[in-house]
């Protein structure tokens, strides 16, 4: 498929599928991407069509059943897995609860995370700690990101009775992409189990959750996939699935018998659903994906968005006020960034003067610093429009 990026005019028109996109200059999209007007108009139109067929009865029901199997199929083909394998959820941290409280956790269990997780992702694993006697420490990956050898790091810090290893794909406070596939590997040989939060990894890097080995990836759509809040997933390898017991329980994730009693587990990523959900959101999904996926395959998107955060790294890097993170060209599409002047909240000061030139950024605590995204459909000249508003702010 020939990349539309190819021509400017295209690319323009493209944009203007994001409503959000035009009215200011957004660089938020590792926080939540903005959706498409197809989007936003497929969702209406599924909730207007349920009142007009239901909201409840038997054509109701067929039409939701195909609605979830469509965003199912659609969430399948970006990762190249078999949609059997994915369960919906409501967002990347519902997956890793589920991955994290169906372990058959024993006193003394160990579970490893890096220094660069989320603080949800944390206190799950603080609570099993507390109720089950299991011990949690943390691996420094952060010290990896311009040198080192994480997997090395990882390995090193595995213990004898290591069940679960947490790590994200993509580091959401530095950007630095993990070879998971080498991970996976070494927890396999180890008998570990491994969950990925892959909040800023799907829709930004081309994927095969098959060859990439890891036992649970949690994902949202509403990040990098521009879908709408509120619609994510959980793959499950399938050699896992059999002996991962189900953590939240509902209608959808049970067989049941004549008499509608329950006799089982769905034998696919069914299992770990729960019941009733706001459907209209997976057709919403399912029309972003569509979107994108018109634009390029996952490799074309993949490159054009190293192409921006590298022309975003070098322009940051001729600031004299500015310290990239990175010392060599971003991986991903978040560039992280710090002021140099050492002035008390001048990270927060900084994205908050931004935003008042409607130039979107966020801070992140730790490391402190300045976190700018840039998707495939960015320009170069929004780059440019942050280069200058930030070197405006170093001047004042």
């Amino acid at each position: 498929m020939t990349s539309i990026s190819a021509s400017p005019t295209k690319l323009h028109q493209y944009r203007q599928l994001f409503p959000a996109l035009a009215n200011k200059t957004y660089f938020n999209y590792g926080g939540q991407g903005p959706m498409p007007q197809t989007a936003l108009d497929a969702i209406s139109h599924a909730e207007a069509y349920i009142q007009q067929i239901g909201p409840f009865g038997n054509e109701v029901g067929r039409w939701v059943g195909q609605e979830v199997k469509a965003a199912r199929v659609a969430i399948a083909s970006e990762l190249n897995v078999p949609p059997e394998t994915i369960t919906l959820t409501e967002d990347v941290t519902v997956g890793c609860n589920i991955a994290m409280w169906g372990l058959d956790w024993q006193p003394g269990d160990h579970i490893l995370l890096s220094d660069c997780e989320h603080p949800g992702i944390i206190a799950t694993a603080q609570e099993i700690g507390r109720r089950f006697g299991v011990e949690l420490s943390t691996c420094p990956l952060m010290a990896t990101l311009n040198q080192g050898n994480p997997v090395e790091v990882i390995t090193q810090h595995l213990r004898p009775k290591t069940r679960l290893v947490i790590l994200s794909h993509v580091l959401w406070n530095t950007g630095q992409v993990l070879p998971i596939d080498k991970i996976a590997e070494i927890c396999r040989n180890n008998s570990v189990r491994l969950l990925i939060d892959a909040a800023q990894s799907v829709g930004l890097l081309p994927l095969n959750l098959t060859e990439l080995g890891a036992d649970f990836y949690a994902f949202t759509g509403h990040k990098w996939l521009c879908g709408p809040e509120g619609v994510g997933g959980l793959y499950v390898r399938p050699e896992v699935r059999d002996s991962h017991k189900p953590t939240f329980i509902g209608w959808r994730s049970i067989v049941r018998d004549n008499q509608g009693q329950p006799v089982g587990w769905q034998p696919d990523g069914q299992r770990y659903e729960v019941a009733t959900s706001h459907y209209p959101l997976y057709t919403g999904l399912r029309e972003a994906i569509a979107i994108h996926q018109q634009w390029g395959t996952p490799e074309e998107r993949y490159q054009q968005i190293c192409h921006y955060s590298e022309y975003l790294w070098q322009r940051l890097q001729a600031i004299s006020d500015v310290k990239c993170l990175r010392t060599s060209p971003p991986e991903s599409g978040l560039v992280s960034f710090q002021l140099t002047n050492q002035k008390p909240n001048a990270s927060r000061e900084l994205v908050v003067f931004l935003e008042s030139q409607r130039l979107f950024t966020r801070t992140i605590a730790d490391p402190d610093c300045v976190r700018a995204c840039v998707h495939y459909f960015t320009l170069e000249s929004e780059i440019d429009q942050l280069v200058e508003g930030i070197q405006r702010f170093c001047q004042i």
